[in-house]
This record gives structure tokens, C-alpha cells and sequence, in this order.
């Protein structure tokens, strides 16, 4: 499965999509290059909206519609750059709908062993099914498997469940993360 036959997962889903983020760095290119770039420079960042994001705007559409869009993403310490750049874009998302989670991966061994992923689609019902994410060591997306089989969708049930339990909502990771930095 392609990036093109994964986006169209997206347009078709009934009232729920889990994503499980895993790494600690992503490769990216065309305007998100140019928004980490602004970063890592302390520059304002490009603008990303509903307006100028297919990704946001799908979203907004799709939560409004009253689906659930929601993401946990696992991450180690210290935070990389690349995490750090995506916290703040994570701010982007929630504004249109997607509840973001943050787990630490040092927080519990439960989640030393998720280190793939995925997404969910429609958990609980007919529709359920997952999907895989294949990527690179150096973070590049490099394809994606659909799971339809029950073993398969239970082991992304129960890793979604493992990161949901030591999961907080983003603003208090980021509220957390901000005190920290004060003290040190």
C-alpha cells in the first residue's frame, strides 16, 4: 500500500482513527522542511491551517462530521529536535479536532516494546481494520500493510491500549515539559 492508497483510507473511515506514533524522528520534505528550517532558526513558521493543509483540513471536516481522530505518540528522552518541532505542530492539529496524547516511553516497560506504526480505523466495529507504517532508518515513510486479520488488529488493540494508559493530553505534556526546562 502507497502513500496515495493510505491517504484514501482516510476519506472512507466511519468514526474513528487512532494513530500510533512510535519514532522519534520522521523524514519530510516540501513545506514541512521549510517549517522545521524556520524552527530550528527561532523564524516564525509558515503558515498551517486548514486553509493551506489537506492534512488539517481533512480533520476539521472529518470531527466536525462527529468522528474521532486521535494519535498517542510514544517518545524517548531527551527529546530529539525533530519531537520538539512536531509538539508544536501538534498545537495545529488539536486546534482542528485531533486529540493528541504524549507517553513517555521511560514511564512504564509496557511501552519499551512498541516500536511499530499504525493506524486504526473504526476499533469495535464491522469496519474495523489497520494499517501498518513501514519506514526507513532514517525516518523515511516506505510503505504501509493492511491488517484485517482478528490476531493482527488485537495486537494493535492492545498496543494502542498499553499507550493510552501511560498517555497524557498534549497540553499537559507541554505544560510539563515547559516547567522542567525552567528548572534545569
Amino acid at each position: 500500500m502507497d502513500g496515495r492508497q493510505l491517504s484514501e483510507r482516510f476519506d472512507h473511515f466511519r468514526h474513528s482513527a487512532f494513530r500510533l506514533e512510535t519514532r522519534q524522528r520522521y523524514a519530510i520534505g516540501g513545506a514541512e522542511e521549510e517549517r522545521l528550517r524556520a524552527f530550528r532558526q527561532g523564524r516564525p513558521r509558515p503558515e498551517r491551517s486548514v486553509t493551506t493543509n489537506g492534512y488539517l483540513a481533512q480533520v476539521a471536516r472529518a470531527t466536525l462530521a462527529g468522528k474521532h481522530w486521535s494519535r498517542v505518540h510514544i517518545v524517548d528522552w531527551p527529546l530529539s529536535e525533530y519531537l520538539r518541532y512536531e509538539l508544536v505542530g501538534y498545537v495545529e492539529s488539536a486546534a482542528v479536532g485531533e486529540e493528541i496524547l504524549i507517553a513517555s516511553r521511560d514511564t512504564s516497560p509496557e511501552l519499551a516494546g512498541l516500536r511499530e506504526d499504525f493506524w486504526l480505523f473504526d476499533e469495535g466495529s464491522r469496519s474495523e481494520m489497520a494499517v501498518v507504517l513501514d519506514y526507513s532508518d532514517g525516518g523515511e515513510f516506505t510503505g504501509a500493510r493492511e491488517v484485517r486479520d482478528a490476531a493482527g488488529i488485537e495486537q494493535c488493540r492492545q498496543a494502542k491500549a498499553a499507550a493510552m494508559r501511560h498517555a497524557v493530553r498534549l497540553n499537559a505534556f507541554l505544560a510539563a515539559v515547559h516547567d522542567a526546562e525552567r528548572v534545569a
